[in-house]
């Protein structure tokens, strides 16, 4: 008897080369470094330069995956990209990073679920992995999400940031008998009637425009950490794993005090929590791969460890995937 499962080959990431603090911001809007800190944990951000897309984020992120999985474009037959931020309306940002890897074969679309977006990735990469429909998936999240907000709106604009982060997934069979590995279970998450909570003021249906991101931070964190609570738990369920297995949780990094409330409603201990929201600030789709990115790079994540990632964003959506590194 064998099983099928997919596991992480590669890890990449990439912030841009423009980094602003909350210093800086004060000198274009009514804040200050105290504020932003006090009530987000917030310290920076990365902001995309003029003319440096969506795409050319999610590029250097995914090239950054493909090398230390030791592989190259021709091995990857699916590339899912989760953006709130592409390129143009169509084609997909992930046909665009398709065509920029010089790939002529496979499938790419892109993925929708703001902030939840890569967790949704995740989960149906594997899905597709498992059903037979891919053998390797370059799964992105990428956003320049500064390019949504209102940058007179202090409740906004300082919150968000740019980024991308980038998995390899690949499909494996093996016997039985062979160690737990790769994507355990998923839990995802939505519920459209909070759609005017978080959102943006436009689109092409609409008002044939982009919009500005709308933000009701009070009634957002006031759904958030049982939201997050909510899909972790039933992760937790399907698995039969709980807290006391957790090696490393990977939040999405939209504010500290969500964090820091979710982690303590789950009794997740601190030194178990990856924290970037202050230095990266929310990068939306981009946070949770950016962060779980960080975690490699500095070696926290080792094989065998057990890895919670998690994510709440506009819609709302809210997602979660277990994964045996």
């Amino acid at each position: 008897m064998t099983q099928t499962r997919s596991i992480i080959r590669g890890v990449g990431g990439y912030l841009p080369a423009n980094r602003v603090t909350n210093d800086e911001l004060a000198q274009r809007v009514e804040t200050s470094d105290e504020w932003i800190q006090q009530r987000t944990g917030i310290k920076q951000r990365y902001l995309a330069a003029d003319g440096e897309f969506t795409s050319d984020l999610a590029l250097a992120a995914a090239q950054q995956a493909l090398e230390r999985a030791g592989l190259t474009p021709a091995d990857i037959d699916l590339i899912i990209v989760a953006t709130t931020t592409p390129d143009y309306t169509f084609p997909s940002t992930a046909a665009i990073v398709q065509r920029k890897l010089g790939m002529h074969h496979g499938a790419a679309f892109d993925l929708q679920a703001v902030c939840s977006g890569f967790v949704f990735a995740v989960a149906t990469a594997d899905s597709y992995l498992k059903n037979g429909l891919a053998k390797r998936a370059l799964v992105i999240g990428a956003e320049t999400f500064s390019r949504l907000l209102d940058w007179n709106d202090r409740t906004t604009c300082v919150l968000f940031g740019d980024g991308a982060g980038a998995v390899v997934m690949e499909v494996e069979h093996v016997g039985d008998d062979a160690p737990e590995r790769g994507v355990l279970a998923s839990s995802l998450r939505s519920d459209g009637h909070y759609w005017d909570k978080l959102y943006t003021k436009g689109g092409p249906s609409t008002t044939l425009g982009m919009g500005y991101v709308h933000m009701e931070g009070k009634e957002v964190f006031r759904h958030a950490v049982g939201m997050i609570t909510d899909v972790v738990n039933s992760v937790f369920e399907t698995t039969g794993y709980g807290v006391d297995d957790l090696d490393w949780f990977i939040p999405h990094q939209a504010n500290k005090r969500i964090i820091d409330g979710a982690g303590h409603k789950l009794h997740i201990p601190p030194e178990k929590v990856v924290v970037t929201v202050d230095r990266h600030a929310n990068t939306s789709a981009a946070s949770v791969p950016l962060a779980l990115n960080e975690a490699f790079t500095d070696g926290r994540i080792k094989p065998g460890d057990l890895v919670m990632l998690e994510a709440m964003g506009g819609g709302f959506t809210w997602a979660a995937s277990l994964i045996r590194w």
